[in-house]
């Protein structure tokens, strides 16, 4: 290869001929170096302009072949939608942003809106008034409606709470003048822990015309001065006038069974019912605890969870004892006087940690321990005492009524009765807890409110009473059913609860002036009647409700006693009206004590100021507000 004037070339051969568009290789060693650098810009430039000349003749072909094949100007919908390009954003003007940025008017429909949320939000979750002021709910409401201005504490306590507690009044008010054929009523009285304050409770709860349980709270109010019978008995008639409540609908009101309540119940002539659980609590206490080896195997109990309890280096020790053994980690529950189940739960605890405490006393001291015998004694006591327990949870739920008290009542007697492999050191204490049941409920299977919602709830009808209660109850019915009618059925005769033709005939000539002489034969027909009162023939049409109904099997007890109901109707229609009354009763007054735990979350240590007026606002909105919300 040759140098001429700097250029380098290859005059020979094939790669004589240098391409177009390549680069010129330029050596004007060290001194032109600024020479190469002018050569190199220019070759780049050209092999630019010659690659966009190929591309456009590369495009002018391919729309060519387009237009051959494609046929028109080759122009598909495709191509149009690529080639339009999105038109520009329009820009906000200056009154756009004024108008974001101005703040909501006081009286405006959005502001309305969120301060009546707020104030929702404060009573269904126990909120202090003081939350409108927090930084942090402050930044939130911010960051959602930078437009909003949230008003002050004082604004919700008393404007916010009185508006939405008159609200929800009104509701309340229009759906106890709906057609309610019964009202039944719980009632409590509590005493806040952490302020000097009383308040006397009252719910209703009713089944509405699609055999539907409804549950209100009425009042939860404050009850100053001595909690008497004459004051109780005042404030019932105050609240039942505020709500207008008819006398006549009042079914029942179940309570404690302290004695001021019974002779209150008595004084206002209202039917009282003693709350189920508080009487086997009374049961347990007395047949059990009384016991004296069981008062000890308690105590121990006591001191040993109140040992864990107070000391976090003994609960940490009790924990990898735990870890070890590959069991759950689970603190040790304490129990509380008024609630025997909690001494229940308490000893099935240490129970079920039997080899954990085992292992830590191997270690580490503990101010009490069980012997052997004592943990036998607790596996028995926990097997005696399960039935009740099981009781106490299916009285508790919210669909629970009096019909539920003889059935539970019969089988736990029952099961007392019966002799188990568990009944080693127990015999004496499930002899003395069958008695107590046997004497706190004495009066249930007598009482015919019990008696007739057991016949008329169709899991039990007459299955759970003896031959004597069957009759009583059966006639109790019939003749409620003749006196709800009227005195004449359809053909113009009056309706009769027994009795056949003959009966009915010898009424009717007993009420004319010629006397009938009565034969030996009369005698041994009416004997044969009063000892088979089943064979008689029905002529009512309540009393043929009543024959078909008690004559069909009961339905199992898993299922739902109202749903019967408003799927019979039409076969029962007396029998579903009566229904509707007696199965509106609970048999305890759980949904009081209930409404005094949500009291307490309301009245705690950080609101022990709050007014009773208040408090009472706010129970009211946080347990009917939900029956109204929009779903």
């Amino acid at each position: 290869m040759a140098e001429f004037g700097g250029l380098r070339c290859d005059p020979g051969g094939a790669g004589s001929e240098v391409d177009e568009g390549s680069e010129i290789e330029v050596d004007t060693g060290n001194e032109g170096n600024s020479n190469n650098e002018e050569w190199r810009l220019v070759n780049r430039k050209k092999m630019k302009r010659k690659q966009r000349e190929s591309d456009g003749e590369k495009g002018e072909e391919e729309q060519r072949v387009r237009e051959r094949h494609g046929g028109g100007n080759g122009n598909s919908s495709s191509e149009k939608k690529r080639k339009v390009a999105p038109g520009p954003t329009p820009t906000p003007s200056v009154a756009d942003f004024l108008e974001k940025a101005k703040k909501f008017a006081n009286d405006s429909a959005k502001a309305k809106g969120i301060t009546k949320r707020i104030m929702e939000f404060i009573a269904l979750d126990d909120q202090p008034f003081s939350v409108v002021e927090d930084v942090g709910f402050r930044r939130l409401i911010d960051y959602i409606e930078p437009r909003y201005t949230i008003p002050s504490r004082r604004h919700f306590s008393d404007v916010c709470l009185p508006e939405m507690y008159n609200v929800i009044s009104t509701n309340v008010h229009e759906l106890l003048a709906t057609d309610i054929a019964a009202l039944s009523f719980t009632t409590d009285i509590w005493s806040s822990d952490v302020s000097p304050t009383s308040m006397l409770s009252l719910t209703a709860q009713w089944i509405d015309t699609d055999f539907k349980l409804q549950k209100i709270v009425l009042h939860s109010q404050e009850f100053r001065g001595s909690h008497t019978a004459v004051a109780i008995s005042e404030a019932f008639a105050n609240m039942f006038d505020i709500w207008r409540i008819d006398r006549s609908k009042v079914h029942a009101v179940v309570s404690d069974n302290a004695r001021n309540m019974a002779k209150a119940m008595e004084d206002s002539n209202l039917k009282g019912i003693r709350c189920m659980a508080h009487t086997i609590q009374l049961a347990v206490n007395e047949g059990l605890l009384s016991q004296r080896s069981i008062a000890d195997v308690i105590a121990i109990g006591r001191k040993i969870v109140g040992h864990f309890k107070h000391s976090p280096l003994a609960y940490s020790r009790l924990q990898s004892i735990q870890e070890q053994f590959g069991m759950p980690q689970k603190r040790f529950q304490q129990d509380v006087s008024t609630r025997w189940n909690s001494t229940y739960y308490m000893l099935e605890s240490l129970f079920a940690q039997k080899r954990v405490l085992a292992t830590y006393i191997a270690d580490h001291d503990l101010p009490a321990t069980f012997t052997a015998y004592q943990w036998v004694l607790i596996e028995n006591v926990l097997s005696l005492l399960a039935p009740f327990e099981q009781i106490t949870k299916e009285i508790s739920s919210s669909d629970a009524t009096v019909a539920d008290v003889i059935p539970l009542l019969a089988a736990l007697k029952r099961l007392l009765n019966k002799e188990a492999e568990t009944d080693h050191g127990v015999k004496t204490t499930k002899s003395a807890l069958l008695e107590a049941v046997s004497s706190r409920f004495s009066q249930a299977d007598s009482e015919p409110l019990y008696c007739i919602a057991t016949v008329l709830d169709p899991r039990y009808k007459d299955h759970y009473l003896d031959v004597g209660k069957k009759m009583s109850t059966r006639e109790m019915i019939q003749a409620e059913l003749d006196l709800g009618k009227p005195l004449g059925d359809g053909d113009g005769q009056v309706m009769h609860s027994a009795g056949d033709e003959n009966s009915a005939e010898s009424k009717r000539a007993c009420t004319t002036d010629e006397p009938r002489t009565v034969s030996l034969s009369d005698m041994f027909d009416e004997i044969l009647q009063e000892n088979n009162p089943f064979a008689r023939q029905r002529t009512s049409s309540t009393a043929q409700q009543l024959d078909g109904y008690l004559s069909e099997v009961p339905i199992p007890r898993s299922n739902n006693p109202l749903e019967f109901w408003r799927t019979n109707q039409g076969r029962f229609p007396d029998l579903a009206q009566m229904a509707r009354r007696y199965l509106s009763a609970p048999c305890t007054s759980t949904d009081s004590e209930r409404l005094f735990s949500a009291a307490s979350h309301v009245i705690d240590e950080k609101r022990n100021r709050l007014s009773c007026e208040k408090a009472e606002k706010l129970l009211f909105i946080k347990k009917n507000l939900p029956l109204f919300l929009k779903k």
